[in-house]
């Protein structure tokens, strides 16, 4: 399953309009988004579904607090009446209905919270801690504050070691975290290395970082990578650039 990776704190007064979330696909082919709740919450859309390229879908946040993942599978199609995707497969379901990912792939996790005397703020990051398979990018629409565009625009799978390559039909369809690719307690932030001071960037998550540096790319990466932003009217996670 995915460990965080994108983090959005909202509070949302009752006097704001709805928030909306929305993710878009920018890529040249389709891919069918996920999202899954956390414990105690409900499945948004479903759980997962279809973009075609060069759509978007929005729908609105729940009223009530929130929070989840947001990842796109990619390569995904039915063979012998099974529905599988070559990245971010949640079991082999279409709608992924609370179940989550494998890895590699990009995400994004968002907490939804009401927040009291009119008071609306967002924290939110991208991650590439379990690996890439697209360009995924969050962008708040009308904030007040700190609001930038976060995440990673680069197409990582052109340049992906070798060691960490995920292939598919003859092309490098994932790039896996330096945990996946070699499982060792240093490389995942596991037992003695799980915490700030014993967790380290290795060379493998350093390869993330050079190309996306607005990234978490290793378990106890720094914390000022998240962002504060007041007010948003939307939350847009947009996939190729």
């Amino acid at each position: 399953l995915f460990v965080v990776s994108v983090l959005v704190l909202i509070w949302r007064p009752a006097t704001l309009s709805a928030l909306t979330l929305t993710v878009v696909n920018n890529c040249p082919f389709t891919i069918w988004p996920a999202i899954q709740p956390n414990a105690g919450h409900p499945a948004l859309e479903r759980g997962g579904f279809a973009l075609p390229t060069l759509t978007h879908r929005s729908f609105p946040a729940p009223d009530a607090h929130w929070s989840g993942r947001i990842w796109a599978r990619t390569r995904c199609e039915y063979r012998q009446g099974r529905f599988s995707c070559l990245t971010g497969d949640c079991g082999g379901r279409l709608e992924c209905d609370g179940a989550g990912g494998s890895g590699p792939a990009t995400l994004a996790q968002v907490s939804l919270h009401h927040g009291g005397e009119g008071e609306d703020y967002s924290s939110y990051g991208v991650s590439l801690v379990d690996g890439f398979n697209l360009p995924a990018t969050v962008t708040p629409h009308e904030g007040k504050g700190t609001c930038p565009v976060v995440g990673c625009r680069a197409d990582l799978l052109k340049t992906c070691p070798e060691a960490l390559q995920v292939r598919g039909g003859g092309e490098v369809v994932g790039c896996k975290s330096g945990c996946a690719a070699f499982g060792t307690d240093e490389l995942c932030c596991r037992n003695r290395f799980n915490s700030p001071g014993t967790c380290r960037e290795s060379s493998y998550s350093l390869f993330f970082k050079h190309s996306c540096p607005a990234t978490f790319t290793y378990a106890h990466d720094s914390p000022s990578l998240m962002h504060q932003c007041s007010g948003p009217r939307e939350l847009k996670l947009i996939f190729c650039h």
